[in-house]
């Protein structure tokens, strides 16, 4: 199985204090979003275009759009 990799790389902050993760392919988006606790639209669209780029019917690079309004609106995006 290969990853399916973005770029660049979105960064958001994890439950472990002053860790930064830098999310940059599609695995380690979907495994995100199954953490976070708000689950509004932009979730949704997250994780849908996540599943779509698994199956090849979505780029990476739109999943990874999806991915970094999805943190923002979670409020887990850091600058970049």
């Amino acid at each position: 199985m290969s990853l399916h990799w973005f770029s660049p790389a979105v960064p958001v902050r994890t439950t472990e204090p002053v860790v930064r993760f830098n999310v940059n392919n599609v695995e380690a988006a979907a495994a995100e979003l199954l953490k976070w606790s708000k689950r509004g639209p932009h979730w949704n669209r997250a994780m849908r275009v996540c599943i779509a780029a698994l199956a090849d019917l979505a780029t990476p690079q739109e999943a990874r759009r999806c991915f970094r309004l999805a943190a923002k609106a979670e409020g887990v995006m850091l600058s970049e």
